[in-house]
């Protein structure tokens, strides 16, 4: 386990607004949602710094937090309308939690990425 923000919090150490957990995946609230709805889906485990360290034998976990983000999004109700799941990787990107993790946003129209 890594000493980050995201580290603290899966170990109970700094509070959260935990929404969602299994064995190896933690879903909580952003302290500065972009979104009405702004989850972070975190892997529990080893902590990777960004989504270009992951391995191979590692890449099971990405598909894990996007299926946590999907399960929440239906079980809280607003699947149908549509979500947004994003990872920033390094500074350039937004990254600033160097522990891999999945943004979920929703519960509003979230405009369309580039130039129409």
């Amino acid at each position: 386990m890594n000493d980050t923000l995201f580290g603290k919090i899966i170990r109970r150490e700094i509070p959260a607004t935990i929404v969602y957990e299994d064995d190896e995946v933690l879903g909580f609230k952003d302290i500065a949602p972009q979104a009405p709805v702004h989850v972070l889906f975190v892997p529990k485990g080893e902590a990777i710094a960004t989504l270009d360290d992951v391995r191979p034998d590692q890449g099971p976990l990405i598909g894990k937090l996007a299926l946590a983000a999907a399960d929440y999004a239906r079980r809280e109700g607003f699947a149908q309308d549509g979500y947004r799941v994003v990872m920033n990787c390094r500074e350039d990107a937004g990254q600033t939690v160097f522990h891999i993790h999945l943004h979920l946003l929703a519960g509003a129209p979230l405009g369309h990425f580039g130039t129409p």
